[in-house]
């Protein structure tokens, strides 16, 4: 086999990986849409927020140390211990869940049968008042975020592709368990979202916030639910960004990239977001190895928006969300 198409294989394999990891973040945004009908800006930041819970708690940290030292004079950053990564994880799950309370009480019940475009508003304070919150709690330095997921070559797929192309395909074993994760994650939000009461229920205060509450179901205990449900989706696409670039604030950008991947997909379709991640990820990889020599690289930072915008124009509701019609 021509050592170029080989590499275009690898590349494109590459591609899939890159494109589960953003299905990740848009996982977060599918959800709280699906049930609230909200665009959640700060989904992106949640992400950050419970990457850098995740290695303080780990790492013994004190929580707003800085703070505390600035106004008593102390000099305590740490706790004198290290917590195991999957009690870590738990707890970071424990503290999702209570940022997700607090999210319902102090804004979103407030809020109930607003405008969309007010419901919108709320999460950009939401996200920037998280990204202070987590440069008071935790500092600004970047952290190495390490739960002992496995990294670095597949030996197995270099070798095994070595034999049959004649040409080591060099694949992240971090990406391999990203791709089995988000499998699992999909399939599990899937069957809960169809074939559960809540999920039932997620989809009717979707649809009417007021209808909703005329039937009994509690609106406050749904959007409590399904923030913390992607409170958790954003705690795993945070470590698994994490591992692979470090705990940093650039980690909250990467909702920028999420939003291609839903207008691909579209907003209310869970499997859409993990085809819309495909799509990014492979057609940027492919795009950069056949047109980027040409056009001087650099294509991965616009492809994806470029794309997106010819969705938008011809087909608005993405790959698999819903058409709405509306009788004027």
């Amino acid at each position: 086999m021509p050592e170029q198409l080989a590499f275009a294989m690898e590349v494109t394999l590459n591609g899939l990986m890159s494109g589960v990891l953003y299905a990740l973040v848009a996982l977060g945004f599918v959800l709280i849409y699906k049930a609230s009908g909200i665009f959640n800006y700060a989904q992106g930041v949640m992400a950050l927020f419970a990457a850098m819970t995740l290695v303080g708690i780990m790492n013994g940290q004190v929580p707003f140390s800085h703070l505390i030292n600035a106004l008593l004079g102390t000099e305590i950053h740490h706790f004198g211990w290290h917590v195991p990564g999957f009690l870590a994880i738990i707890l970071t799950v424990a503290v999702m869940v209570l940022l997700a309370w607090l999210v319902q009480v102090c804004v979103m019940r407030h809020l109930v049968g607003q405008e969309p475009i007010i419901l919108f508003m709320a999460t950009i304070g939401l996200a920037y008042f998280l990204e202070g919150v987590s440069d008071l709690m935790w500092g600004s330095e970047i952290k190495t975020l390490d739960v002992g997921l496995p990294q670095g070559i597949n030996i197995a797929v270099e070798e095994a592709t070595y034999k049959l192309f004649d040409y080591g395909f060099f694949i992240d074993n971090l990406d391999i368990v990203a791709t089995v994760i988000a499998a699992l994650l999909v399939s599990g939000l899937v069957l809960f979202s169809q074939y559960t009461k809540q999920g039932r229920a997620m989809r009717a205060v979707a649809d009417d916030h007021q209808a909703a509450l005329s039937v009994g179901i509690s609106l406050n205990f749904i959007w409590v639910l399904v923030w913390s449900v992607a409170g958790f989706v954003a705690l795993v696409a945070g470590i698994m960004w994490g591992t692979k670039s470090g705990v940093q604030f650039s980690l909250s950008l990467i909702a920028l990239k999420a939003l291609p991947v839903l207008m691909l997909g579209g907003f209310t379709s869970i499997p859409g977001a993990i085809v819309g991640g495909l799509i990014i990820g492979v057609g940027e990889k492919l795009f950069e190895f056949l047109v980027g020599p040409m056009v001087g690289g650099a294509t991965e930072n616009w492809f994806a928006y470029v794309l997106a915008l010819l969705f938008l124009v011809f087909r608005p509701q993405g790959l698999f969300g819903e058409k709405i019609i509306e009788r004027v």
